[in-house]
């Protein structure tokens, strides 16, 4: 029994953390043991699954082999302002129980951060956001963070803090009373989240959709591809992150961060490829964009943060579910809010979508007729609002494959030779944008695009006289002025020609058909 200390130590203090959105915070965890019936009282804003925290705290110590004290505990969790979600909190609570019982030294709790769930075994369980828990715990200067083993590999990617990773509350305390260290072997990474093998050499025909496919990727825009059943649309759209520069470390943290904290990274390290993030047509809007009722994660947008979401069959949707992503393709952010607070998630990816081009599929198809009254046109046209589409950079018409493309033998340019291309254009676009901290030109504001375009005296002519004809928005203005630039990056030209206008203005054209229906109805 820990006997007469308690009348002395009565009192345990312990850093934990707690993620808010995408961050971890840090939570001073407070215990002390007095007078009254046996119990566990949390206080301090404590969300219901670290309320639940009651039950499963008391068997994980005494299954460690350690005493539970028979008198009223308190557990205060500050700041009391700041509401703490997550299991994460279970260590810490635990640990401060047992500093305030003297079952382990106080003396040695300083400087250090813990971070873990406790099964009723005392076994420390896999936590989501423990990345996000080292990455904080470094910055606020703290030396060392207690981890589960199975987040050991995440924790080890910060560097700068000394990482113990254990596998029970058993080896916590032993840790911390000073009778057991890691052994110091660095933590081995599994294989991790890979890209799915697909290459651009497997795509017949389709040579203007291939090229925006590259031109999307080295500026970083927006592409809808709308065509008929079986054109390839969505062969397109996967070989997408095929072509895209390799992640940098900082967009490899920030990226890992959320999968972090949506519990996707256990056992892998940082993500090695750009995320390939594609949910089905009946995601809700909270699946989509990050949410939920007390526990906010982050949605399918921000796990697709410095890689790709793809929106298959994109008229299919929930209309309030893709409308709710003009902010985040406007932004780069998700903001989401609830009655108790606000918290925001990266969200900064390229979007690809594919659709079809009327409700039958087969409008403009070369072999088959549309049967689609302007009715139905209509009403498929409204699916998609004018202020969604002009957040779309690129949008394309992707025809059926002739017989020819389909019987040829001769294979497409590869994925690394367009590869090569879209990173030498990513490299001008940082060299001149690194005054501003801006990566590519699809982010660039509207001021700044057109300081930063560069066009000739002869382009500007031609892009005034089709501001008219295509009836451009100023937002529809300054991306095709985005679309230019990067086509000129493509080639190496400092200044935008008309022949860079020309392509750019020519990714305008889908689904423009389908609104002229709906708009004369």
């Amino acid at each position: 029994m820990y006997g007469a200390r308690t009348v002395r130590a009565m009192y345990g203090r312990v850093t934990g953390m707690t993620v808010v959105g995408v961050g971890g915070r840090p939570v001073t965890v407070e215990a002390f043991v007095g007078r009254g019936l046996p119990s566990l009282t949390l206080t301090g804003l404590p969300g219901a699954t670290v309320q639940d925290a009651r039950e499963r705290i008391r068997p994980a110590v005494e299954h460690a082999g350690l005493e539970w004290p028979l008198r009223r505990v308190v557990v205060n969790l500050a700041p009391g302002n700041l509401r703490k979600e997550g299991a994460g909190l279970d260590l810490p609570i635990a640990v401060s129980v047992l500093a305030a019982t003297g079952q382990v030294p106080s003396n040695r709790l300083a400087g250090v951060v813990l971070a873990g769930e406790l099964s009723l075994r005392g076994e420390v369980l896999s936590t989501p956001g423990v990345l996000s828990v080292v990455i904080a715990a470094v910055r606020a200067r703290y030396r060392t963070v207690v981890v589960p083993e199975a987040n050991a590999v995440e924790a080890a990617q910060v560097g700068g803090i000394n990482v113990v990773p254990v596998t029970t509350l058993e080896r916590a305390v032993a840790f911390l009373r000073g009778s057991w260290e890691p052994d110091g072997s660095p933590p081995v990474a599994a294989d991790g989240w890979r890209a799915p093998d697909a290459d651009l050499a497997d795509v017949r025909g389709q040579v203007q959709a291939r090229r925006a496919l590259e031109v999307a990727a080295a500026g970083g825009h927006n592409l809808l591809l709308v065509g008929s059943p079986g054109a390839g649309k969505t062969m397109l759209a996967r070989r997408l992150a095929s072509i895209l520069p390799a992640l940098t470390r900082d967009e490899a943290l920030e990226a890992s961060q959320l999968h972090s904290v949506a519990g996707l990274l256990a056992g892998s390290g940082l993500l090695r490829e750009r995320p390939f993030r594609s949910p089905h047509h009946t995601i809700s809007t909270a699946g989509l964009l990050g949410g939920g009722s007390t526990l906010l994660r982050p949605g399918e947008a921000s796990l697709a943060h410095r890689g790709v979401l793809f929106l298959d069959e994109l008229t299919e949707f929930r209309r309030d579910a893709i409308e709710a992503l003009r902010q985040p393709l406007e932004d780069g952010v998700v903001v989401v809010a609830r009655a108790g607070g606000s918290v925001t998630f990266p969200a900064r990816f390229t979007l690809i979508a594919a659709a079809n081009p009327c409700p039958c599929g087969f409008r403009g198809d070369a072999v088959r007729n549309c049967p689609c009254r302007d009715d139905q046109l209509a009403r498929y046209g409204a699916k998609l609002s004018g202020p969604l589409l002009d957040r779309i950079d690129l949008r394309l018409s992707v025809p059926r494959l002739t017989k020819h493309e389909l019987l040829g033998a001769n294979q497409g340019e590869a994925s690394s030779a367009v590869r090569a291309r879209v990173t030498a254009a990513r490299e001008r676009q940082l060299d001149r944008y690194e005054a501003i901290g801006i990566t590519c030109n699809a982010h660039l504001p509207g001021p700044i695009v057109r300081r930063e375009a560069g066009l000739t005296a002869q382009a500007e002519r031609y892009l005034g006289g089709a501001v008219d004809r295509a009836a451009l928005s100023g937002r529809g203005f300054d991306r095709v002025l985005r679309v230019s630039r990067t086509i000129a990056d493509l080639v190496g030209a400092h200044r935008v020609d008309v022949d860079h206008v020309r392509e750019a203005l020519s990714y305008r054209e889908a689904f423009d058909e389908v609104k002229r229906v709906r708009s004369a109805s």
